[in-house]
Order: structure tokens, then sequence, then C-alpha cells
């Protein structure tokens, strides 16, 4: 069986994914700044794979992100088949502990953090407990409008973060939305972009978020189903056959090194 070194990628469902556990990913997150130029970064499970696997310009958008990383525990096993024997369940970049995580270790280094999704109460109580876990970190929050942005709110939004003076901006609009946004802003700013989907209202406390052991054992769907199942039955029941349809059409083929050096790990 083939053996990825960390930081290697592959493809799942046509889609690049790079082989980086949590602790790795923030670390590359903390050091893209230093680049100078926008990094988009998108966490990949199998609700975003299967989406790719259906919309091939969806797919060019991902594939074209400086860092996709494996969020969903389907993802982490497909990452460990294609060789990646670093990923763990346990230890996978899922969106809050990404989230939480860099955080707490940029704040001694002054990073900054722009939050840009969900409403006005998820956004104060997120500042709210940000703060009170990390003393002393840098952010700023906002929420959208409920919609698209027209060109001129898109061009305004750029400014408000520009002026900021964030180094990463969290996206936290749903799936596929926040893709798109993660994409246009690492586009126009040298910011790291990074699409966390429902971490805002997990780590605010505004939507209950599945037991540690649940996430641990690869659960956290099941949870989230019996939570909301109106809204998610779709994207578990019939994205997943979608996924490992995928899979098992394109297989894991392994992907060269970008010549940006974005795949691979920091120093």
């Amino acid at each position: 069986m083939r053996v990825l070194p960390t930081g290697a990628s592959f493809r799942c469902c046509r889609v690049r994914v790079d082989a980086l556990d949590l602790d790795d990913a923030v670390a590359r997150l903390l050091a893209a700044p230093q680049r100078g130029a926008g990094l988009a970064v998108h966490l990949c499970n199998a609700h975003v794979l299967a989406l790719a696997e259906r919309d091939d310009a969806y797919r060019s958008l991902l594939d074209r992100g400086g860092l996709n990383l494996a969020d969903g525990a389907p993802l982490v096993v497909a990452a460990r088949w294609a060789g990646a024997r670093n990923l763990r369940v346990k230890t996978r970049p899922r969106g809050t502990s990404l989230l939480l995580e860099t955080v707490q270790r940029g704040t001694g280094a002054g990073v900054s953090h722009y939050f840009y999704g969900s409403t006005p109460e998820t956004g104060r109580r997120l500042a709210h407990n940000l703060r009170a876990r990390v003393p002393g970190v840098r952010l700023t929050t906002e929420s959208p409008p409920f919609r698209p942005l027209r060109p001129d709110e898109h061009d305004s939004l750029v400014e408000r973060v520009r002026a900021s003076k964030a180094d990463i901006v969290w996206v936290g609009l749903g799936t596929p939305r926040q893709q798109h946004m993660v994409d246009r802003l690492a586009a126009s700013l040298p910011v790291t972009a990074v699409g966390v989907g429902a971490a805002f209202e997990f780590v605010a406390g505004t939507k209950p978020e599945a037991p540690r052991w649940m996430q641990a054992s690869g659960l956290e769907w099941v949870f989230r189903l019996v939570t909301e199942p109106r809204r998610l039955w779709h994207r578990y029941l019939v994205g997943n056959v979608v996924f490992v349809a995928g899979v098992l059409r394109h297989g894991l083929p392994l992907v060269a090194p970008r010549s940006d050096g974005a795949n691979t790990p920091p120093a």
C-alpha cells in the first residue's frame, strides 16, 4: 500500500484534497500571511464533493483553491485509502477545531481575524465567546444579507476587510455560497480566506454541537441529522451516495506538487 508524505495531495471526486491533519493545517494558515498573497482554503466533506461531482464549474473553483482540507470523516477514510497515514478522524481539521486552534495559536503573534457570516446575534455571541476564551484576540464580525452581494456591495466588503487589516477571513455562509466567497476574497485581497460552515453557530453556542465522542468516532453527521432532519436529510442520505459513487468511479489518484508551493508542508 502506498504511503503519502504529510502535505501530499490526492484527488477525490476529481477534486484535489491536501493530506493535512489539524496541527499541520493550523500551521499552514498561520504561515500563509507571510506569503503576501491571497489563499483560498476550502474544507471538504462528502457533501461538498458530491456537489462538485455534479457541477464542473464548482469543481474547478475548489480545485484552484490554495488549500483543500479533509474535514468530514468520509474524507478521512478516503485519505487513508489514498495513503495518508497521518490523518485520523480524531485529528482531522474540522471547521470548529480549525477555527479555535488557529485563533488560540495566532493571538500571541498578533494575527487578526474577520468573521463574515451568520446573524448579528450569532456574531455578537461568537465575538464574546472568543474574547472570553482567548484574551487579546483581534477580531471583527460582520453579518451579510441573506442573498448574493451586488458587485458594489462586494467591493465595499473588500474595502472593509482591507481597512480591518485582517490576516484571516473566516466565512460562514453555508455550502456552496461560502466557497464562492472564499474564492473571491482570496483573489481580491492578500488574506487567507477559510470557509467553515456552521462553526460560527457552534462557537457562539446558538446551535448544538455533537458530543466529543461522536466527533472523535466520525458520527457527528448522525447528531446533525437527528437535530436538523428536514434541512440535512438530503445532504447526508443522497449526497453520501453520490460521494461514494464518485470515489468508486474515479478512484483516488495522487496529485503532483504545485509549482507555487501550496502543496508542500511549511518549514
